[in-house]
Order: C-alpha cells, then sequence, then structure tokens
C-alpha cells in the first residue's frame, strides 16, 4: 500500500517468511539539504496517493484484521471516520494492553478515556483518508550514500496525515527543511501544531506497551497537553 503510491524509494523485498524479512542493501549516508526537501515532497505525494477507508479494508483477506507495529498487533478494520478509528482501533486497544501489563495505572486511562470522547472536537477539520506509512519514526527513514531518502518497515493504512508528520518530530526526526517541503506541497489545515501531542500519544503508548514504565511519564505529559 505504501510503495504502490511511488512516492519515495522502498528496498526490494529479496525473501520473507514468518522469522525474517530480507531488503536489498542500501548504501548508508546522511540525508542532505536536497534530500530532507525530497523527503517533505515524497510524503506529501503518498499521503495526497489517498487510501479507500480510514483502517485497511484488504487487510482481513491478506493478514487477518491486524496491524504490525513492533511486537504488537492492533485493529486495524475501517471505520466510519477518523476519530471513531483513532479511538477505537489505536488508543484504547493500547491502553488496555498498557494496563494489563501494569504499565498504566486506572487515571491514566481514564484519561485516555476522556481524550477518546473528545477526539471529534480535538481532532480539527476532517479530511479524506490519506495513505500512512504508519510507524514513520527517524529509524524508518534511511539515507542512501547520495543523500537522498528511502522508507522501510511501513504499516500503511487510511488515516490522517498528520500522524505521520507528528510521529517522525518525535524521536530525532528530520530538521524543519523537510516539514517545509511538504507544507509546500500539501499545505496542512490550520491548527495543525495544537494537534501533535494528540497523534504522538499514540506511539508514545506503544513505546510504554513495549518498552515499560520508562514511558510513563512521557503518556501522562502528553495527556496533560492534550486535555488542558
Amino acid at each position: 500500500m505504501a510503495g504502490q503510491a511511488n512516492a519515495l524509494p522502498v528496498p526490494e523485498v529479496l525473501a520473507v517468511d514468518e522469522r525474517y524479512l530480507a531488503l536489498a542493501w542500501v548504501a548508508p549516508g546522511r540525508l542532505s539539504l536536497a534530500g530532507e526537501e525530497r523527503l517533505g515532497r515524497g510524503l506529501a505525494a503518498l499521503h495526497q496517493a489517498g487510501a479507500p477507508a480510514f483502517g485497511d479494508p484488504g487487510f482481513a483477506e491478506r493478514l487477518g484484521v491486524q496491524a504490525s507495529i513492533g511486537s504488537l498487533r492492533l485493529p486495524n478494520e475501517p471505520c466510519e471516520d477518523w476519530p471513531a478509528f483513532y479511538a477505537r482501533r489505536r488508543l484504547v486497544p493500547l491502553a488496555s494492553i498498557a494496563l494489563k501489563r501494569g504499565v498504566l495505572a486506572d487515571e491514566d486511562v481514564r484519561a485516555v478515556g476522556e481524550v477518546c470522547e473528545r477526539l471529534s472536537e480535538l481532532a480539527g477539520p476532517s479530511e479524506p483518508p490519506a495513505r500512512l506509512h504508519g510507524d514513520l519514526w527517524a529509524g524508518n527513514v534511511l539515507a542512501d550514500a547520495d543523500g537522498q531518502p528511502w522508507l522501510i518497515d511501513p504499516s500503511a493504512y487510511g488515516g490522517h496525515r498528520e500522524v505521520d508528520l507528528a510521529m517522525l518530530r518525535l524521536f530525532g526526526g528530520p530538521s524543519e527543511r523537510a516539514f517545509d517541503a511538504y507544507a509546500e506541497a500539501a499545505p496542512l489545515v490550520e491548527g495543525w501544531q495544537e494537534r501533535i501531542a494528540l497523534w504522538q500519544l499514540m506511539p508514545l503508548l506503544v513505546h510504554a506497551v513495549l518498552f515499560g514504565g520508562a514511558y510513563r511519564a512521557a503518556v501522562r505529559r502528553t495527556l496533560g497537553v492534550i486535555l488542558r
């Protein structure tokens, strides 16, 4: 789904089974200024390629009805709108897993529930489904020897384009040059800065579930920003 948009290069898949994924080698380098701009424009093109729904209506036929993010499996069935998908398929399942694993306390889960109840208000103006990478942290953006960007390890689905951009800012992403190039190609809707914390809540919950209580404080801080 992500590679079909032909927006940014992805390494060729050489072999795959239940235990490993072998990709063509990308000679490593550092993103050049031109490479950062290409990353921004390429992400805009990826998102503008669109998706048929919020979620992935073809996921059931291929892999069941779950999305893979690291070792996590999350529901990916389509919903009628983005706030419903983000709440039912991402925030609620992640908060439930975090509670069961003792990473979050009851009051944290209640705060996540309050965010879900207010999502129609918090999510901003509605947009059509964008084609998302779905796991776009800096480690999934490679730079080749020429300083050009490549994408790896997608967990693609139809969603809100601001989600990819917010996650890319979370863990040491590219410079503002990449985001400026994105905005030139596909201007963002007013208020996007205020929604960054809302979209970063999901990957922070993922990290809390996968890596434990070290991320609890980050989740709580982010909930405080969203609900202030």
